[in-house]
C-alpha cells in the first residue's frame, strides 16, 4: 500500500495542529512528539510514510527506524540506526556524553555509562541537526524496538517542547513498552468507515463474489491491510469454518502464508533464515540460507518471493513487505527447521559475540553450559554498554540453558538485582522467585533475602524483621562479604528510622555498623547512627559532621553525609554536603541516587528559608522520580510540593498534591512519608486558619499505633501543632507533646527540635511566662532558621495585640510580614497583615518580584544563568537540550525587564540565593 493522498486529520489535537500538514508546520515554533497506536495492518507504517513524504516536501532534514522482532535483544540496535546518519557531529558533545554515546554502540571503550547521559547526548545531538533545518524522526514498530532505545526515545519525547523536533513512533497494540506509562501524546487509529472499506476492497479486488465481498468487509472490520490480503486467502480457500474464529493477525498471516506454500523450496529455506536474522543484509541471508538448504544460493533465490509480493530488494539489502510477512515465514515453519535456521546464522555472525550468542540459544532444545557462559558475557557487555534491559534478558536466558542448578539460580539473581536497579520490582521478584529454589550455599542464600527484602521495602513487621535484617548481616559479615552485611544494616537502621523497635534493637544494629565500619567517621556508620539512634547519637552525629564539613569527597559520601545530618534536624550543616553531592552527580548522570540527593535537600531548603529554590528542587526531584520508577521518592516530592503549596496560601493545589502523593505511596506502610504528607496537610489547614483540621492532621505524628506516628517527625512540627492548638483549645494535648518532647531535647542538641520547642514553649505559655519565653525564644541564633524567626515574630506580634499591648505589637508583627514577603511565603504574609490591620496600621499588598512571574523551570534556569553557568553547563545539569535552556530565557528576560545576561543576579534578587 502506498502512502495516501491529500492531508490526514489528527482527531483530538488542538485546531491549529488538527491535521497532519499542520503538525508539521508546527515544528518551527516547538517541538511535539505523537504516539501512534493501532492494530497490525490499520495504517501506522502508511500514516509515517505519509509523514516523510509531507515532511522532505517542506524540506525538513528526516530521520527514520524500525523496529524488527529479532533484534529485540541487540543493545541500542534502534537508536543506532537512527543515529547513523548524525554520528559524525557526536565529536562536538560534551565530553561524557559523547563517551557514554559512543559506549553504548561499542564505538569507544568505557566503563558503566548511565542510561541518562546516553539519552541526554541523544536529545543534545538530535537538537545539534534541528538547529540547521527542523527535523522529522518516524519511528515505525516500536514494540520491538530493543528496550535501552525504547527508554531514550522516552526521555527525549518528554524534553522536545522547545526544539524544532517532531517524533512519530508508531506501536502496535497488545505490546507492552516503557512509553506506556509516559505522558507522551498518543493518536489511536481505528478501522476505515464503511464507504472508504468498501471502495478500497473493489479497488483491488473487483471480481469477489457478493457473499465473499461481505465477508471480507465483515472481518476486515476496516482494517486496510485485511481488505488487501484477505481476498487472496479467500480465493485460495485457506480461510474455512475451522479457522472463523481466528484473531485477525493470525488470519493475516495465514493469507500471507498462502503465496508461501507456492515458492521453491530453496527460496522458502532462504526466506526462513531472513526471517530469523536480526539484520537486512542480503549477504547474511544468503550465507545462512546456503548452510540451511545445502545449496549455493544467489539473489536470483529471491525472484519467487519478489514476484510474490513477500519481499523487497534494495541494495544488497532484503526487507520483507510487512512485519507480518515475517512473522507468517517464521511460524509457519517447523521448530526443527527453525533451530536449523538459527544454527546457521550463528555460524554467518560468528564474529559478532552477541549475535553469535543469541541465535546459538535460539538453535537449541536442551540446556548447554557453553551457551549459558555466551549469554553471561552478553550481559557483562550489555551492562558497559548501559544497557541493563538487555542484561536482564540475557541473563535469564542463560539461566534457562544452564547445566548446573546452582549456576543458574546465580544468574537469575544477577538478573533480579538489575532488574531491581532499573526499578522493575514485579520483574524482580519474578526472577528471585525462580532462582530460589536452586539457590546453594550461605552467600547466594543471602543475596536473595537481600533482594526479597529491598523488594518489600514498603512492609514493616517491626522488631521481627529488624532481627532477622541484623542475624542476615551477621552472616554476611561471617562468610567474608562486607558490602552485603551493609546493605542488611543499612535495611534494618532504615526500618528503625520507620518504627522504634526499641533501644535494644536499635543499640545492635549501630553495633553492627560500628563493626563494619572502615572507622568513626565512616559515613555508612554516621548514616546508622542517625537512623537508628537519632536522639542517643545526635551529638555524636552532629560533632563528627561539623569536623568533615570543610573536605573534598565523592558523591555517594557526601550524600549519605547529608542524609545522616538532616536525620538527626542538623538542617544547617546539610547544604554544605548535599551541593557537592547533587553537583557530582548531575555530572556523572545518576538520576536515581540524585533524586534522593534533592529530596534531602528540599528540606535544607524549606526550614533554612529558601523557599523558591525548594520549589525548584523539590519539582524536579518528584520529575526524575517518575522517571527513574521510584514511587517513595515521588510521594514524598509530592509530599513536599503541597507544604509548598499551603505556605504559599495555594489551598486547593496543596491538597490535590498530597492526594497524588498518597495515590503514588499506595498501600506501602511507609510511616516517614504519610508523616511527611499529613505535616503538609497541617501546615496547608493552619495556613487557611482551619485550626482543628491542622491540629488533627498534626496530632497523627504524636498518636502511637497511627500510620503516620513518627517520634522523629515529631521534633519538625512542634511549633505548628503548638500554634494550631492554642487557636482550637487543644492546649493541654499540645503541652503533653512538649513536654515529652522536652525529654528528647535534653538527649541531643538537634537543632530544628530546639528552635520549634522555644517556639511551642512561648505559644503554649501562661501570660506571666510567655513574654519571658518570646524574648528567649527570639534571642538565639535564628541566622540559619529565618522561617522560623518570621512565624515567632508573628506569634509574639499577635500575643501582644490579644494584650492590647498595640504600639508594641506593631513592631514584631512589620517585621514578619517584611520577612515572609521576603521568603515568598504568601499565607503567613497575608496573616501578618491581618494582624496589622487590627493592631490599626494598613499595610500595602505586597508587590510581588520580578522573579515570580516565570515558571519554574525559567527560574531554574536564570538562577543558573545567574551563577555563571553556560546554556550547555545548564542544560546538562537539567537534562535538557541546550537550546530549551536558550528559548528559556529568551522567555525569562522580557518577564524581568533586562535584556542581557550580566543583569540576571540583579533582577532575581533573593531568588538567586543557594
Amino acid at each position: 500500500m502506498g502512502a495516501p493522498t491529500g492531508d490526514i486529520t489528527l482527531f483530538g489535537r488542538e485546531p491549529e495542529i488538527a491535521t497532519l500538514d499542520g503538525f508539521l508546520d508546527r515544528v518551527r515554533e516547538r517541538g511535539e512528539a505523537l504516539l501512534v497506536r493501532g492494530a497490525p495492518g490499520i495504517g501506522k507504517s502508511a500514516l509515517l510514510s505519509f509523514a516523510v513524504e509531507r515532511a522532505e516536501a517542506r524540506n525538513l532534514l528526516v530521520s527514520t527506524a524500525s523496529g524488527v522482532q529479532s533484534e529485540t535483544h541487540l543493545p541500542f540496535a534502534g537508536l543506532h540506526q537512527l543515529l547513523r546518519p548524525m554520528l559524525a557531529a557526536a565529536g562536538r558533545l560534551p565530553g561524557r556524553q559523547r563517551e557514554a554515546l559512543l559506549g553504548a554502540f561499542g564505538m569507544a571503550g568505557t566503563g558503566d555509562p548511565e542510561p541518562f547521559l546516553v539519552a541526554l547526548a541523544v536529545l543534545n545531538l538530535l537538537g545539534d541537526a534541528a538547529a540547521h533545518r527542523p527535523l522529522l524522526i518516524a519511528v515505525d514498530d516500536v514494540q520491538w524496538l530493543d528496550a535501552p532505545t525504547t527508554e531514550v526515545l522516552g526521555f527525549v519525547a518528554r524534553r522536545l517542547r522547545s526544539d524544532p523536533i517532531v517524533l512519530l513512533m508508531a506501536l502496535r497494540d497488545g505490546h507492552p513498552t516503557s512509553l506506556d506509562a509516559s505522558d507522551v501524546p498518543e493518536l489511536r487509529l481505528n478501522g476505515l468507515e464503511p464507504a472508504a472499506a468498501e471502495a478500497l476492497l473493489d479497488a483491488g479486488s473487483s471480481g469477489l463474489s457478493v457473499g465473499l465481498r461481505w465477508r471480507v468487509l465483515s472481518e476486515a472490520a476496516g482494517n486496510p491491510l485485511a481488505l488487501v490480503e484477505l481476498p487472496l486467502a479467500l480465493d485460495a480457500g485457506t480461510v474455512t469454518d475451522e479457522t472463523g474464529f481466528l484473531p485477525l493477525t493470525a488470519r493475516l498471516e495465514r493469507a500471507f502464508a498462502v503465496r508461501l506454500a507456492e515458492l521453491p523450496p530453496h527460496t522458502r529455506g532462504l526466506l526462513l533464515v531472513a526471517a530469523a536474522n536480526d539484520g537486512h543484509d542480503l549477504a547474511d541471508a544468503l550465507a545462512g540460507g546456503a548452510t540451511v538448504t545445502g545449496a549455493d544460493l544467489t539473489a536470483e533465490a529471491l525472484v519467487p518471493a519478489l514476484d510474490a509480493g513477500l519481499v523487497e530488494l534494495h541494495d544488497q539489502t532484503l526487507r520483507f513487505r510487512h512485519p507480518l510477512v515475517r512473522s507468517a515465514i517464521y511460524h509457519k515453519a517447523g521448530g526443527t527447521d527453525r533451530l536449523a535456521a538459527h544454527a546457521a546464522l550463528a555460524q554467518v555472525h560468528a564474529r559478532d559475540p552477541d549475535r553469535r550468542a543469541w541465535h546459538r540459544a535460539a538453535a537449541i532444545a536442551h540446556r548447554d553450559e557453553s551457551v549459558a557462559a555466551e549469554l553471561e558475557e552478553v550481559a557483562v557487555r550489555a551492562r558497559q554498554r548501559g544497557a541493563i534491559t538487555v542484561a536482564v534478558t540475557a541473563l535469564r536466558r542463560a539461566a534457562e540453558v544452564s547445566e548446573e542448578p546452582a549456576a543458574g539460580a546465580h544468574r537469575l539473581l544477577t538478573a533480579a538485582e538489575l532488574a531491581f536497579e532499573l526499578g522493575r520490582g514485579d520483574q524482580a521478584a519474578e526472577l528471585l522467585a525462580l532462582a530460589q529454589p536452586s539457590v546453594l550455599g550461605d552467600l547466594p542464600h543471602a543475596r536473595g533475602v537481600w533482594l526479597s527484602e529491598v523488594l518489600g521495602e514498603g512492609r514493616n513487621d517491626g522488631p521481627a524483621r529488624i532481627r532477622r535484617l541484623v542475624t542476615m548481616a551477621e552472616a554476611a559479615q561471617a562468610a567474608g562479604d562486607r558490602e552485603l552485611a551493609l546493605n542488611f544494616v543499612r535495611a534494618a537502621a532504615i526500618r528503625c528510622w520507620w518504627s522504634d523497635p526499641g533501644w535494644e534493637q536499635r543499640s545492635r544494629v549501630i553495633a553492627l555498623a560500628g563493626r563494619l565500619a572502615a572507622g568513626d567517621d565512616d559515613p555508612e556508620l554516621l548514616v546508622t547512627m542517625a537512623t537508628a539512634g537519632a536522639v542517643e547519637h545526635g551529638a555524636e552525629v552532629i560533632e563528627r559532621l561539623a569536623k568533615v564539613g570543610g573536605a573534598r569527597l565523592d558523591a555517594d559520601v557526601t550524600r549519605l553525609l547529608g542524609v545522616a545530618a538532616s536525620t538527626v534536624g542538623a538542617f544547617d550543616l546539610v547544604g554544605g554536603f548535599l551541593e557537592s553531592s547533587i553537583a557530582d552527580l548531575r555530572t556523572q548522570g545518576r538520576l536515581g541516587l540524585l533524586t534522593r540527593a534533592l529530596s534531602t535537600q528540599v528540606w535544607r531548603q524549606v526550614f533554612c528559608g529558601d523557599w523558591a529554590g525548594a520549589l525548584l528542587v523539590a519539582e524536579e526531584a518528584e520529575r526524575l522520580a517518575r522517571e527513574t520508577a521510584q514511587p517513595r521518592r515521588q510521594a514524598s516530592a509530592l509530599g513536599m510540593l503541597a507544604l509548598l503549596a499551603g505556605l504559599r496560601g495555594e489551598e486547593e493545589r496543596g491538597l490535590a498534591l498530597a492526594a497524588e502523593g498518597e495515590r503514588v505511596l499506595g498501600t506501602v506502610d511507609i510511616s516517614s512519608v504519610v508523616a511527611l504528607i499529613e505535616h503538609a496537610r497541617g501546615v496547608i489547614a493552619l495556613c487557611a486558619g482551619r485550626y482543628d483540621d491542622a491540629f488533627g492532621h498534626l496530632w497523627r505524628l504524636f498518636e502511637p499505633g497511627d500510620a503516620a506516628h513518627h517520634p522523629i517527625w515529631q521534633q519538625w512540627v512542634i511549633s505548628e501543632l503548638a500554634e494550631a492548638a492554642v487557636a482550637a483549645g487543644r492546649t493541654e494535648q499540645a503541652r503533653r507533646a512538649v513536654a515529652e518532647l522536652e525529654q528528647v531535647a535534653a538527649r541531643t542538641p538537634a537543632p530544628l527540635l530546639h528552635v520549634g520547642l522555644r517556639h511551642a514553649r512561648a505559644s503554649l505559655a501562661d501570660d506571666a511566662d510567655a513574654e519571658a519565653l518570646y524574648q528567649d525564644a527570639l534571642g538565639a541564633d535564628l541566622s540559619h532558621w529565618p522561617m522560623a524567626r518570621a512565624r515567632l515574630l508573628l506569634g509574639h506580634g499577635m500575643w501582644l495585640r490579644r494584650r492590647r499591648r498595640i504600639q508594641e505589637a506593631r513592631v514584631p508583627l512589620r517585621a514578619a510580614r517584611d520577612a515572609f514577603d521576603v521568603l515568598g511565603l504568601l499565607a503567613w504574609g497575608e496573616k501578618a497583615r491581618q494582624e496589622l490591620r487590627a493592631a490599626g496600621e494598613a499595610s500595602d499588598r505586597r508587590v510581588a518580584p520580578a522573579a515570580e512571574q516565570l515558571t519554574s523551570q525559567e527560574l531554574h534556569i536564570a538562577r543558573l544563568a545567574a551563577a555563571g553557568l553556560s546554556n550547555r553547563e545548564i542544560a546538562q545539569q537539567l537534562y535538557l537540550s541546550h537550546r530549551t535552556v536558550s528559548t528559556h530565557l529568551y522567555r525569562a528576560f522580557p518577564k524581568l525587564g533586562i535584556t542581557a545576561r550580566g543583569q540576571l543576579r540583579d533582577a532575581l534578587g533573593n531568588t538567586s540565593r543557594d
